[in-house]
């Protein structure tokens, strides 16, 4: 039997075009919360330029530009793959919903509290009014892992295929690598700190799986741009998977053992490399859908 190309899960010409306004009028939610986030990272870059980043007695605002540019990011990767999950349109609307208003909360405890002086999140000596934002932020925290896990499970049904089969496993293993980040969330959150053992850093496995959301997806966007039969495109797709997720279990291990993930021990190196091999086939796949589009022109 035949095997047929991976299909192409964004249309070319005027089809791309209809796809992005359809985009936008189902995604706007996640897409202005995504947008806000990086808008706030950028006010509080000037403040840090202009005053500095440590705010008395326990506020930092270069952490507040980390946060909101790092979930920013992940609101516009979920608005990228929320079209492939097979939800119903009431759940995905309810999802959009409860995710910008988790994420609204967020942003203001983050920003609002180190500009205030105070950590949002293991405040120390604070007032009646950052205990209970503390406490809220903590909740929210959680909220935001349980409805994200619930939207992963969606991805693992079989009826999700009818959306594309090709992205669709990208996705799977960008979900496994999302768990991964939240459960390294809340690891940092029972430890109190990101600091492990005696030079561990649980910030790098929590910050490193959250990107399989942007690299894995799109490798397999451009699968779908190259015609090779799915035979050949779902193995790069596999490895791309596998070898990414592989780099995050060793990251894992690196930390749990207390040791930093910037030094040339074994698991560090081995880490490198399945990063390096994941993100290889992503060069490699945007390569071959170059040449795909460009023999397809000079046709």
């Amino acid at each position: 039997m035949k095997q047929e190309p991976i299909s192409n899960t964004m249309p070319s010409g005027q089809g791309r075009q209809a796809w992005i306004e359809g985009w936008w009028r189902e995604e706007k939610l996640l897409i202005v919360a995504g947008l806000l986030g990086f808008i706030l990272a950028g006010l509080c870059a000037i403040w840090v330029l202009l005053f500095g980043g440590e705010v008395a007695p326990g506020g930092n605002v270069s952490k507040a530009v980390s946060f909101n540019a790092a979930l920013g990011l992940f609101l516009l990767s979920t608005a990228m793959i929320l079209p492939f999950s097979p939800l119903g349109r009431r759940s995905k609307q309810g999802f959009r919903l409860v995710y910008t208003a988790l994420a609204l909360y967020s942003y203001g405890a983050e920003t609002i509290q180190n500009v205030r002086g105070v950590n949002p999140r293991f405040v120390r000596d604070g007032s009646g009014w950052d205990q209970a934002v503390g406490a809220g932020f903590a909740l929210v925290a959680m909220l935001l892992v349980v409805f994200y896990v619930a939207l992963a499970i969606s991805y693992f049904r079989r009826k999700a295929f009818r959306k594309g089969v090709g992205m669709i496993l990208a996705i799977r293993y960008a979900m496994a690598a999302v768990i991964l980040s939240f459960a390294a969330g809340i690891w940092i959150s029972v430890n109190q700190g990101r600091y492990t053992g005696e030079q561990g850093n649980i910030i790098w496995l929590h910050g490193l799986g959250f990107h399989a959301l942007q690299a894995l997806p799109f490798a397999a966007w451009l699968a779908g741009r190259v015609r090779e039969p799915f035979r050949t495109s779902g193995k790069w797709i596999h490895l791309a998977g596998i070898t990414y997720l592989l780099g995050l279990d060793l990251i894992a291990v690196q930390t749990i053992n207390g040791a930093p993930v910037l030094e040339w021990s074994a698991f560090p190196l081995a880490a490198c490399v399945c990063f390096a091999v994941s993100l290889g086939i992503g060069a490699l796949l945007l390569v071959k859908a170059y040449r795909t589009n460009g023999a397809a022109r000079a046709a």
